[in-house]
């Protein structure tokens, strides 16, 4: 599958008087992902513990988060910060055969969140790489006490597909995960 590259524009989504856009990570942006990894709680309910702090200036270097097979987008909203509000990952995954498929996920800083921007940056990454891969499939994963999320996939044009019993260790525990799906012909939200 080729490697997509969104233009330095950025990919946009207005609503409500404001734009959600998604664009490349810049050098500005590494103390924000940074903190993602060692600020415990920063992520809400994801926090696996403390990660190598250094991991997110070796990849910038390394590819610009823009690999073919793994990468990710920073979200910004306009006009309200100039500051990037989250982070959006993607990576490949393949079931059998030669079905490739993209599987992604969301952090945002705790003062964007319950504002509808993680949805929209989710369907708008949805839409991109629907146009510019031929992957028939993107799955995302949340956890059963993550309603938010939840409404935030579904508002995105995903559907629960199931629970994978014990598929996360974490805070000490083996933990369930809930398993969304947004097929190619889904209609998008956007």
């Amino acid at each position: 599958m080729d490697s997509f590259h969104p233009p330095v524009a950025g990919i946009v989504h207005q609503a409500s008087g404001s734009t959600v856009r998604l664009r490349p990570v810049a050098e500005d942006d590494l103390a924000m992902l940074r903190r993602f990894a060692v600020e415990p709680g920063l992520i809400g309910l994801d926090w696996a513990g403390f990660r190598d702090a250094a991991a997110p200036a070796r990849r910038f270097a390394e590819d610009g988060y823009l690999g073919e097979r793994t990468g990710g987008l920073i979200v910004q909203v306009e006009p309200a910060a100039d500051a990037p509000a989250g982070y959006l990952s993607y990576f490949q995954g393949q079931y059998g055969g030669r079905a490739p498929y993209w599987e992604i996920g969301i952090v945002l800083l705790p003062e964007w969140r319950g504002q509808g921007i993680g949805w929209r940056a989710q369907a708008l990454l949805c839409d991109y790489l629907f146009s510019h891969t031929p992957a028939q499939r993107i799955q995302a994963s949340t956890r059963a006490e993550n309603a938010a999320e939840q409404r935030s996939l579904e508002k995105a044009g995903f559907q629960l597909e199931g629970v994978v019993r014990a598929c996360e260790f974490r805070a000490g525990a083996w933990r369930d995960g809930w398993l969304y799906s947004r097929l190619r012909d889904d209609p998008s939200p956007l």
